[in-house]
């Protein structure tokens, strides 16, 4: 037995040290190289795709072989080579395809293309739909590069970083990584990855997941439609003929099969469409290769360009796949000039896997134990694109610069050399842009931040003008399985000279931290609103108090203690449990200060003015509440010693209770209060994305509700809103707070994503799109609310307008304009929750 190990790994070591390297170069009739073309071995599955400068490298045993070169749009060409133990060079130079016209004959004088993509959209759900499951390997290489990096932006300085890798004009590689990732698919929609092997420049997981971009579907997605949410159509999805022109170019034959090339234009501008060249197949109707392009004219958001070429090619009789694609883009904006591309090669492809019952469970992809651990031997025998020197190098300087922290790290001269490092404290940062220290010491380091003051300074009439401290301390020990966090804020009201001060201190394992789960004590005396979901922000509030004399933001102290758990399971589950103790006191005017002296309107009083049947006096209350969120189907991504949430498309749903625990420790209150949301967005993509919010709750009990425990419904009344979901755009504050047995409410938007607007002229360059909804919520027959609302969003990215119309017993119909943000940037950058 051990005879014949030795043997065997004797034989092995004499096989690979006699494999010859092929090497080369592809370039056309010019000598211009041509990136990523594919050489395959004829009658296996060995194959590799040439660089971004035409070389390829491939290691093969003595033998004879057929090496086959193709390239979209360039005919392909077949050596044959015999292998020996020596290494040797096979450069391919191709030519443009030559094409013919004379296979296809014109009828009725429509050009020919139209019926060939008419039968490649009768057989586009049959290819789509062809294998019920797969199994492939994935090679991923990504490379963003930078051609200038502006010193300031909208004059903010632009920070880099020393090493970088970037020269002084910020020219240079900005990322780049390799992976090897296993596939697995099966209907209908299951898919897992296994990450084998995966490296970034200077450190990380690299990037992993392989774009499969797939034009046998009527709507094309890329990068998971963050570029266009309402994705792009494909040139032979079924409705194409009426989005694209199509010009028949000719047709050639390779390996006994006649190939039609058509040239793709879009109708109109300013639709997710693409242009440039998709080869079809003759008789079967199937997608041969492409080369497609799309632009910032056709919806394309952020980037300026976007690339897409794909070569599609047997792996088992009558079953195509993509064998290789390349995606590569460019953005020039504001001084940036980014440019970068990503190359997938495909390989091993088993249509026929055998996969047990709960293959797919709720990881979607896991990263082996040793996937960041491979070494040159393994990634030179692995990799199917050859590595360019300025792609080594960097490798090899930015891999060192972080070999060189981690060995020296905790040791005296590198700490010494991080605290020389740190920006000093300054005043423009304590005022203006914040300040952060870290203390570093042999087992720990503990990070302190002050947010900056200038923002931290308010006014409101209980106050008067009000100072703000908000620092954070974070505690770092590395051996510890446990980090810790201090949050702890102080402000001063200079009015009613009241000094408030409280802190929240949180134990989170760093172990679960993909859970959220943490453990906090929370204590001081604080200044809160009478409306948890604070409404209105301070800033707000001091605009249209010292410009209009409204005192929309309604405050109380307490002093007050609570603890807090939380936690997030792998099913999906999180819950949050809370127990608040506060001895609250009511709080008056201490100040009317306003700019606005025009006929001296009163300024309200601090007690909300629509709750002025309910008195506010100092009592105390313990209140504790348990809030169950569900999200089903929640997937996860595993690394070797944690996991991350990635979500579901499923609905969320929340179940919240609070009880108002009397007697206790004095409390008054006597209460229960319970409440069911369920909340959702749904991509319809060209129909844009539809979101929701809607909730049914009251009180089971309601002896004793102070004002901060009742039912407030989120209203509005300044000239924004942020909190689409969540508010009401023209309603009061506090006039329809309740304890009544029941409610409900609901929310809902529309967001086109261009749809009519792109046939708009002016709106569609602008690339505004619109938004409607409404908003509405039922207590009883008198205490109910409507309202409806239509706008444009998107503006300048960021920015959305609504024209909105109410009605609500007692006040009638009401009209108004909300500001906002939403739109590609400003819809990440809003509060929904």
């Amino acid at each position: 037995m051990r005879r014949n190990i030795l043997l065997t790994l004797f034989i092995a070591f004499v096989f690979q040290a006699s494999a010859g390297t092929i090497t080369g170069l592809v370039t056309d009739n010019n000598g211009k190289p041509l990136p990523y073309a594919s050489i395959s071995i004829k009658g296996t599955n060995r194959g590799v795709t040439s660089n971004s400068i035409g070389k390829y490298s491939i290691n093969l045993a003595p033998g004879e072989y057929s090496v086959v070169c193709q390239y979209v749009g360039y005919g392909t060409i077949e050596k044959k080579i015999t292998v020996a133990s020596e290494d040797q060079v096979v450069n391919f130079t191709l030519s443009i395809q030559e094409l013919t016209l004379s296979e296809v004959v014109v009828k009725r004088g429509e050009d020919p293309a139209y019926e060939i993509i008419r039968q490649a959209i009768k057989k586009r759900s049959y290819y789509n739909n062809q294998v019920d499951s797969f199994r492939v390997n994935v090679y991923i290489k990504g490379l963003i590069r930078s051609g200038s990096i502006p010193k300031r932006v909208f004059g903010t300085k632009v920070e880099r970083d020393d090493d970088d890798g970037l020269d002084s004009l910020g020219k240079g590689i900005l990322f780049l990584s390799e992976s090897l990732t296993e596939v697995d698919y099966a209907k209908p929609g299951n898919i897992k990855f296994r990450v084998i092997a995966s490296r970034e420049s200077g450190g990380g997981y690299g990037l992993s997941f392989p774009f499969f971009i797939n034009f046998y579907q009527n709507n094309v997605s890329i990068f998971d439609n963050n570029l266009n949410p309402r994705g792009f159509i494909s040139p032979i999805a079924d409705g194409a003929l009426n989005y694209y022109k199509y010009k028949y170019e000719g047709s050639f034959v390779e390996e006994g099969v006649m190939v039609n090339t058509i040239r793709v234009t879009p109708r109109r501008l300013n639709e997710p469409l693409f242009a440039g060249t998709i080869q079809i197949a003759e008789d079967d109707w199937r997608i041969f290769s492409l080369d497609l392009f799309t632009t910032n004219k056709n919806q394309l958001e952020l980037l300026d360009t976007l690339r897409i070429t794909q070569l599609h090619s047997p792996v088992q009789k009558d079953i195509w796949k993509t064998k290789n694609q390349y995606l590569s883009f460019a953005f020039r904006q504001f001084g940036f000039q980014i440019s970068g591309g990503f190359v997938n090669v495909y390989s091993d492809y088993n249509i026929n896997p055998e996969f047990s019952k709960k293959h797919f469970d709720r990881t979607l992809m896991r990263y082996d134990t040793g996937f960041n651990r491979k070494d040159s031997v393994f990634w030179n025998k692995s990799r199917p694109v050859a590595l360019e020197t300025e792609e080594k190098r960097d490798f090899v300087v930015k891999d060192s610069l972080v070999k060189l922290r981690t060995d020296s790290l905790r040791t005296p001269g590198y700490l010494d050399s991080l605290r020389k490092k740190q920006k000093p404290v300054t005043v423009k940062g304590l005022l203006w842009s914040g300040q952060s220290h870290n203390f570093y010491g042999k087992k720990s380091t503990l990070t302190w931040s002050l947010r900056q003051l200038i923002t931290q300074v308010e006014y409101n009439t209980v106050e008067g003008v009000s100072v703000n401290v908000e620092q954070n301390f974070h505690l770092n020990k590395p051996k510890s399985s446990n980090s810790y966090s201090l949050q702890w804020n102080t402000r001063y009201g200079f009015s009613n000279t009241h000094l408030n001060s409280y802190g929240e201190f949180r134990i989170s394992p760093k172990k679960y931290s993909y859970r959220n789960r943490y453990f906090q004590l929370a204590g001081g005396k604080r200044l809160s609103q009478f409306n948890h979901d604070n409404p209105i922000n301070p800033i707000t509030n001091a605009f249209y108090t010292l410009l209009d004399r409204k005192n929309y933001m309604k405050l109380y102290e307490n002093w007050y203690g609570s603890v807090e758990y939380n936690n997030r399971l792998d099913n999906g589950l999180q819950f949050n449990i809370n127990a608040t103790y506060e001895n609250r006191l009511p709080v008056e005017n201490s100040t009317d200060f306003s700019f606005n002296k025009k006929g001296e309107k009163p300024i309200l009083p601090n007690h909300p003015y629509e709750l002025a049947a309910i008195p506010f006096e100092k009592h105390q209350a313990l209140v504790a509440s348990i809030a169950l969120s569900w999200q089903p189907g929640q997937h996860y991504i595993e690394f070797p010693y944690r996991k991350v949430p990635i979500g579901s498309k499923a609905p969320t749903f929340t179940v919240e209770y609070s009880k108002g625990i009397h007697k206790l420790f004095g409390s008054d209150v006597d209460f229960d209060k319970w409440g069911f949301t369920v909340n959702d967005r749904m991509n319809f993509k060209m129909g844009g994305e539809f979101q929701y919010k809607i909730g049914i709750g009251g009180f089971l009990n309601n002896k004793n509700v102070q004002i901060p425990d009742l039912k407030h419904f989120n209203g509005n009344q300044t000239f924004y809103n942020i909190k689409y979901l969540n508010s009401f755009q023209l309603a009061p504050y506090y006039r329809y707070s309740n304890d009544e047995q029941f409610y409900a409410f609901g929310h809902v938007e529309h967001h086109f994503n261009g749809l009519l607007t792109n046939k708009i002229p002016l709106f569609n360059k602008l690339k505004w799109n619109l938004v409607g909804g409404a908003n509405t919520f039922f207590v009883d027959k008198q205490n109910y609310y409507v309202e409806l609302f239509a706008g444009l969003e998107n503006i300048f990215k960021v920015f959305r307008v609504d024209l909105v119309t109410a009605y609500q017993p007692g006040l009638g119909n009401q009209y108004g304009v909300r500001i906002g943000l939403g739109g590609l940037l400003g819809g990440k950058m809003r509060f929904t929750e």
